[in-house]
C-alpha cells in the first residue's frame, strides 16, 4: 500500500523527490503520513480536496482485502 501511494503521488507532483510516505502500523490499522514539497500540496489535496479523498477510497479498498483500516494523512 505504501508503494502504490508513494508511486501514485510521485506522478502527480512537480517535485517528485521529495514524497515521503511513512507508514505506522497497527494491529488492525495501517496510517500512511505524506510529506511533500509545499507547492505540492495543492495538487496532492486537490480542488476542494477530490485528489486525496480518491486515493483514501482507493487506499480503503486495499486495505480492506487484507481486513485491516487505513489512514492517509496530509502531514505539512
Amino acid at each position: 500500500m505504501k508503494a502504490f501511494i508513494e508511486h501514485t503521488l510521485q506522478a502527480l507532483v512537480n517535485h517528485p523527490e521529495q514524497v515521503v510516505v511513512a507508514e505506522i502500523l497497527g494491529r488492525q490499522t495501517i496510517v500512511l503520513e505524506v510529506r511533500c514539497h509545499p507547492e505540492d500540496m495543492g495538487r496532492i489535496i486537490g480542488k476542494n480536496g477530490k485528489t486525496i479523498s480518491a486515493l483514501r477510497v482507493l487506499l480503503t479498498s486495499l486495505a480492506a482485502k487484507q481486513k485491516r483500516k487505513a489512514v492517509l494523512e496530509v502531514a505539512e
